[in-house]
This record gives C-alpha cells, structure tokens and sequence, in this order.
C-alpha cells in the first residue's frame, strides 16, 4: 500500500512569499528587581526558556543576550529591551522616523494604495507615503480590523502603553488621524470618520493591502 502524501508544512504567519522563517526573537522585559520580586532571577528565567525550547524542538539553536539600559532610565521594560538589542522597528519608533523602506520593482503601482503592513509602509501610486511609526500603527490598527468602527478609547488603549509619555486622550485622537489623513492625501477617505463613534478603514478597488497570512485580530 502506498503511503499518503505527507502534508506540506503549513507557512508561519507574516512570512512574505519568497522568504522563510529561520527562528524568531522573542523580548522579554522584566529587570532584576522585578524577577526578585517574583521569586526568580533574569539567569533562572533564560534557563527555564532553554529548557522548554530543548523539550519542544531538540534541534533547536539558543543564543541569549541581556539588554543593559542606564539606570532609571523610563518607559515600558520591553521597549526598553529592543531599544538596548537594535530592534529596527523600536528604533525607528524611538526617533519619530518613516517607517518606510525602499521601492523595489513589485511596488511600482500605476495609481492607488499600498498598505503593506509585512513591511510597514504605505505607497501612494508608487511613492513612499512618509508616515511616522506611530501614524503606521494606527492605520494597520484599523486596515486589520476592515470595517469595523472603532471607537478612540479602544484607539488609545490599543496603540499606546501605560509607560508612553504622549499617551493622547479622546480628543486629540482626533489629531493623530487628522495627520494621518493629510499625509494619505487624496486616498485620505480610506479612514472615514464615524460621527460620534470614531473611525473605519474602508477599502476602495485602488486600495491593496499586503500582510502575507496575517489575519485579522478580531478573527478567532
């Protein structure tokens, strides 16, 4: 009898066509004093993560790296930690800097939007849409969740962490979307605004978006 088939290998998510996971980075924020607090150390923890990853995938490889900070330094431990390891998408958070990349053959669109969110940048027919970091996070926030109406407090809480010094209020929501809209010009309807409730993505047949096998949040 012959054997079936085996199954190709199903492809991790956020992957791009083209190019294979080869291991992740996993970030994990918590100083010493907190692991003491909690009973263990950062040394115990690395171990305890090896130990699991040795019992799930034995081929596996593990490289450990403790991220140092100087001391007092503020804002969110694990933001902190991939400031300290050069995580490219922190940094450019950090400075206030376009998350765009370069263009490539595949992205010279005739007209329309690109929202390319395994890359993090928008291209409007064809050229780069210069968002910053955090104008990026709140248009991918409402592209995954198409249309949905999302209100600002769910904005708000979703986009910005307790330790961020310009975490805005119901209000001035309003004014990060203003800016995002004026730098998505005359595309500036695919973030409609829902009186008295907030705002959806609304996705026009010039609109393509790019996310790989990313799905939707809000599908379970």
């Amino acid at each position: 009898m012959q054997a079936a088939p085996t199954a190709p290998a199903p492809r991790p998510r956020a992957v791009p066509t083209g190019t294979e996971a080869r291991g992740f980075a996993l970030y994990v924020g918590v100083d010493e004093a907190k692991a003491l607090e909690d009973g263990t150390t950062l040394h115990r923890i690395v171990e305890a993560l090896r130990k699991v990853v040795a019992e799930i995938a034995p081929s596996a490889e593990t490289y450990a790296a403790v991220a140092l900070a100087p001391e007092g330094v503020g804002g969110r431990d694990v933001e902190v930690v991939r400031l300290a390891l050069q995580d490219k998408a922190a940094l450019a958070k950090h400075r206030g800097e376009p998350v765009e990349t370069e263009r490539d053959d595949a992205d010279r669109h005739p007209a329309g939007v690109i929202v390319d969110i395994s890359r993090k940048r928008v291209l409007l027919d064809g050229e780069a849409a210069g968002l910053t970091f955090k104008e990026f996070e709140l248009l991918q926030y409402l592209v995954l969740r198409e249309g949905r109406t999302i209100d600002r407090h769910e904005l708000i809480s979703g986009l910005w962490g307790t330790g961020d010094d310009d975490i805005p209020n119901e209000r001035t929501i309003d004014v990060h979307v203003r800016r995002l809209r004026a730098k998505l010009g005359s595309y500036q309807d695919i973030v409609r605004t829902v009186r008295g409730v907030g705002y959806r993505f609304d996705r026009h047949a010039d609109v393509s978006i790019r996310q790989a096998t990313t799905p939707s949040p809000d599908v379970v």
